[in-house]
């Protein structure tokens, strides 16, 4: 994989057009002056957790024996289901079902909706693939974080532009392309399972 195709599978996996209208939902009740340095915090603690998983990821999986092809294929199955929930609608329902009046701090704004499932599991499979390319995965997650935040800051201004429609068919085209790199991982994990080297 290249880095320009990583850039875009973890642009994709991070799904910042998805998470604009969670954002707004969860930031709804916020006074406008906070919002913006909330987005910044959470973005960057989600920076810190997805970067914890890119290097120390590798020895989270030989402490539990996971094997590459077997993390291929739960990745590719977890990035399927995010997908499907990109194009049928219902992600950010899933994650702000039960919102408290409090300010968000970690859960549920980095985690699950920026750091998620299938954003670890994508870097982690990066990096048992080829742990000699760590810089430029570095490089991708860098990328493709900082296209999601700036997207994410400017929600509010997007929202108003695009408009929601227009906002959802973005995410159900991002949500398309993500289920054929979702295939992809899985069949390449099948493949490496049964006919290894």
């Amino acid at each position: 994989m290249s880095l320009i195709s990583a850039t875009v599978l973890l642009f994709l996996v991070l799904d910042p057009f998805g998470n604009l209208p969670f954002f707004l939902v969860v930031l709804k009740d916020v006074p406008e002056k906070r919002k913006g340095r909330i987005i910044v915090r959470e973005m960057l603690i989600a920076l810190g957790i997805l970067v914890i998983f890119l290097f120390g990821g590798q020895y989270l999986l030989t402490i539990l024996q996971v094997s590459e092809p077997s993390l291929s294929i739960a990745g590719g199955i977890i990035l399927f289901l995010i997908a499907i929930r990109m194009i049928f609608g219902g992600y950010e329902q899933a994650f702000a079902g039960d919102q408290r009046e409090a300010e968000p701090f970690i859960v549920p704004l980095a985690v699950p909706a920026i750091a998620g499932p299938s954003a670890m599991a994508t870097i982690m499979l990066l990096m048992a693939r080829e742990p000699a390319r760590w810089a430029e995965w570095l490089i991708a997650l860098l990328v493709a974080w900082f296209i999601t935040g700036v997207m994410i800051l400017a929600s509010y201004k997007l929202h108003r532009l695009l408009g929601h429609q227009v906002i959802l068919a973005l995410e159900r085209l991002m949500g398309m392309l993500l289920t054929t790199v979702a295939v992809e991982m899985f069949v390449k994990g099948i493949q490496r399972l049964f006919l290894p080297g």
